[in-house]
């Protein structure tokens, strides 16, 4: 689970999409709910109310929803995150959903991912931030970590929840570019060198693990990078409505799987574009242009499901040269997404529910 302007930020392993933001936000803690507003927790049947939520606020700030009802959906159920005490939302005096935030684990690491964000109501997002890290504090308590570091993915145009954030204790960390090639034609089917083998999905159990281990491996020294089980990593993968095993690529060499792509669906519904989550290749196997014949058999096959172009993130302080292998292939940056930090003492222990609702 990603902040919405994160959660479509796959570029880096963690559950990225897709953080959203709020301009104008009230950075004051507020321990209180204001009087007028309750609290509750979420449900899958909360998706559209929500979904409406951040589209306005998104197309405030950028001018586009930047996310789609399935993209929410997909949060609510996502592995990991607790419904009962991982997320709030606030409704007016008349019903209205003014203000969602949540707090996500990654799996027993030191990294917690939260979000806050309200629409026309910046009187409650004080109390917003302040659950949200009482509850990040909560969870690196109940892992045994003395600090979290807690990130939130903000985009570079939402100036209030830059502010909010600084308020709060936050840092930018580093910056994602949101990557995206269009097609005038049919992309030139890239020749694949000899001793190198690529096959593509869906596939079988050991076919994924080849991927999964690429994957991990080759971002084992990336920003924000949590190491997961093969199990953890495939219900992830699964859990996403937009997931597709037949746009999984494996490139070997020697007969030893050492580069992949992983392609998915989620810029279909809104931008008509092919997705790519997550671009690896093991460091021994890096400089033989692996990456970029993948890359381009992906945007092939993209244009043979008819779609416009695809779309894809990467942390520009990478460790690797990896802007420049984009802009290489042909792909600009149309977004920019930053990631902020907080390095976050847990305390003692868990903290109690709080009031106002």
């Amino acid at each position: 689970m990603v902040a919405a302007a994160a959660r479509r930020s796959q570029g880096f392993p963690v559950n990225p999409l897709a953080a959203d933001r709020t301009a104008g936000q009230d950075a004051v803690v507020r321990t209180d709910l204001p009087a007028g507003y309750r609290w509750r927790r979420p449900t899958p049947d909360d998706a559209k109310a929500i979904f409406d939520l951040v589209a306005a606020r998104n197309t405030a700030i950028l001018g586009f929803a930047d996310l789609t009802l399935d993209d929410v959906s997909d949060e609510l159920v996502e592995p990991g995150f607790d419904r009962e005490a991982d997320g709030w939302l606030v409704d007016d005096d008349s019903g209205a959903l003014v203000g969602w935030g949540w707090a996500f684990r990654n799996g027993d690491s030191d990294l917690v991912n939260v979000d806050v964000l309200v629409g026309d109501h910046a009187e409650v997002a004080g109390w917003l931030w302040e659950r949200v890290l009482e509850r990040a504090a909560a969870i690196g308590a109940e892992l045994g970590h003395a600090r979290v570091d807690v990130d939130i993915g903000i985009y570079r145009d939402d100036e209030g929840q830059r502010a909010a954030a600084a308020v709060c204790g936050f840092s930018a960390a580093t910056t994602f570019q949101r990557m995206r090639i269009d097609f005038d034609g049919a992309p030139a089917e890239p020749d694949t060198p000899d001793g190198v083998v690529v096959r593509t999905g869906p596939g079988d159990e050991a076919f994924r693990r080849q991927g999964h281990m690429v994957s991990q491996d080759a971002f084992a020294e990336h920003f924000g990078f949590v190491a997961r089980s093969f199990e953890e990593w495939h219900e992830a993968v699964e859990a996403q409505s937009s997931h597709d095993w037949s746009q999984l690529r494996v490139a070997h060499v020697d007969g030893e799987a050492v580069a992949m792509v992983r392609g998915s669906d989620q810029f279909v519904e809104d931008e008509g574009c092919g997705y790519i989550p997550t671009v690896a290749v093991l460091p021994a196997a890096r400089g033989r242009g692996l990456a970029k014949l993948l890359l381009r058999q992906a945007f092939a096959d993209d244009f043979r499901r008819g779609r416009k172009g695809t779309i894809l993130h990467v942390d520009t302080n990478n460790v690797t040269p990896a802007l420049d292998l984009y802009l290489g292939v042909g792909m600009r940056p149309v977004l920019v997404i930053d990631m902020w930090r907080y390095e976050l003492p847990t305390g003692a222990g868990a903290v109690s529910e709080p009031g106002g609702g």
